[in-house]
């Protein structure tokens, strides 16, 4: 479902202010009686809000989300394990030699459900939450597309699982795990805290 509060365009650039008239502050045609706006005549004339700016989530706080995501994913895959486990061990009652095999058999599989759970759990709960997952909405931040669409399952895909896990994956494979750690550590320094994968997709992490 689209976010209402999302405009084409860079969501963090700064939205329209309200018109000024000749006087410089909304609603006078002439120049403002004394005091009106808590401001003397030759005062300074206060700032006008300015709409449609998000607030940048900051490091720690994705740090945070990651690891609450992390650890429900670990439950999770506690959960299959013991699930797979308990299903799979009746080849006990067979034969000691059935019940090995028909383990390590729920055992493949259970990882094999664990990776796909763990890979379809944030590009899932991102495209019905609209860029956010759990551990997200504990700690009240979630992602956004710079152009201002909405987080469709295709885009948290290619965020989630072909840059982060795959493409990340294996350029930390080739440089000893430098290529995952400069990705999480590069929001420190980025104006905008965006992540080496947030360049790639054209994201942002901001306060919800």
């Amino acid at each position: 479902m689209s976010d209402p509060g999302l405009t084409p365009g860079d969501p963090l650039a700064p939205g329209p202010e309200a018109p000024r008239h000749a006087s410089g502050l909304p609603g006078y045609s002439s120049p403002p009686p004394p005091g009106a706006f808590g401001t003397a005549a030759a005062g300074p004339i206060p700032a006008l809000p300015v709409t449609g700016r998000y607030a940048l989530a900051g490091w720690w706080s994705r740090v945070g989300a990651t690891l609450i995501d992390g650890i429900i994913i670990g439950i999770g895959a506690l959960l299959i394990v013991a699930l797979f486990g308990s299903v799979f061990s009746v080849g006990f009652f067979a034969s000691d030699e059935a019940g090995v095999v028909s383990l390590i058999v729920g055992l493949l599989l259970s990882f094999l459900a664990i990776a796909i759970v763990a890979l379809l759990y944030a590009p899932l709960m991102m495209a019905r939450t609209n860029g956010k997952t759990l551990g997200r909405m504990v700690i009240g931040i979630r992602v956004i597309r710079a152009s201002g669409q909405p987080m469709t399952f295709g885009w948290a895909m290619l965020r989630e699982v072909a840059i982060k896990a795959l493409l990340f994956g294996f350029l930390s494979s080739l440089t000893f795990g430098l290529a995952s750690l400069a990705d999480v550590l590069w929001p420190l320094w980025d104006d905008e805290n965006r992540a080496l994968h947030d360049f790639i997709v054209d994201t942002r992490v901001v306060r919800d």
